[in-house]
């Protein structure tokens, strides 16, 4: 599937703001299911500097600074995106999650070290409570990727998709305790419950194509960003799940980035002088081409 993406991001602040400097997680990666055929970012009032890096897992970051005092700041950030699917992958011809346990912590290949960074702790993701969670699906043999799927399917049964309930910062024992949040929570608890048993996990950062009700037109901007997990799995490589949705990702999922958790591939981050109060508006829109 190829796709037209439009993701547009405003900030009106109560006082002007002096100056303004942001990293910007907005812009498709290139990897073996995924073609980026253009991308472009455009930003008002127009940035003093405007430059391109990428971060150390690999994805691609746009550093922009502005020093024009503004009330505000608007980023519209375009891309085509050709998404191949995952080839089906037989969940049960994995190996077992004490086996890939076992080789992430070998780390006797470069591409097991490079899972092996996945396993650990990080700013939003803690492990408490995330062993007792997984323990009744976490049994002996159990292939990994069945496992994976198993825990997908929970998080989704045993979870309210609402929010408001949760912020980018509450942890994941709030999370267990209300039993609600969204899709970043969920992939949270996902990673905490995975990287607790030894398994490489890492947060996936993106799009999913929304469909309206039938009869009912698209609305413009009512799509919106998404997130989800990856384990790494021996025989498979990194296989993609979404606890929001009950699915493994598919055509329909367009990945911006990944990292530990949201904190390394939020969409902005930054500081600025001034500007008191503010407010965000954000509208995406994915458009199938």
């Amino acid at each position: 599937m190829e796709y037209q993406v439009r993701h547009t991001t405003k900030y009106t602040y109560e006082h002007p703001v002096g100056s303004s400097y942001q990293s910007l997680h907005l812009t498709p990666r290139s990897f073996a299911r995924q073609n980026v055929h253009h991308a472009s970012i455009s930003v008002a009032p127009e940035p003093l500097s405007l430059d391109s890096r990428t971060d150390f897992f690999g994805n691609p970051v746009t550093d922009l600074f502005i020093r024009d005092p503004h009330e505000v700041l608007t980023i519209v950030a375009e891309s085509r995106v050709m998404v191949t699917a995952n080839e089906d992958v037989l969940l049960d011809l994995s190996p077992s999650w004490e086996t890939t346990a076992g080789v992430a912590r070998e780390a006797a290949t470069d591409e097991a070290r490079e899972a092996g960074r996945f396993c650990f702790p990080s700013p939003h993701v803690i492990f408490d409570g995330a062993k007792e969670y997984i323990r009744p699906i976490l049994n002996p043999g159990k292939p990994l990727l069945r496992l994976a799927m198993e825990l997908t399917e929970q998080i989704y049964n045993d979870f309210d998709y609402r929010g408001g309930v949760t912020d980018v910062y509450t942890p994941i024992p709030e999370v267990l305790s209300s039993r609600a949040g969204v899709c970043q929570d969920f992939a949270h608890l996902g990673l905490a419950c995975l990287r607790a048993c030894g398994l490489p996990a890492r947060y996936i950062s993106g799009y999913l194509l929304t469909q309206p009700a039938e009869g009912q037109p698209r609305l413009t901007g009512a799509d919106a960003s998404h997130a989800w997990f990856s384990v790494w799995c021996p025989e498979f490589g990194w296989v993609d799940f979404d606890p929001t949705n009950n699915i493994q990702a598919q055509a329909e999922h367009i990945t911006l980035g990944w990292g530990r958790d949201y904190s390394d591939v939020s969409p902005t981050r930054g500081h600025i002088h001034g500007g008191g109060t503010q407010q965000l508006d954000v509208a995406v829109d994915v458009i199938p081409v």
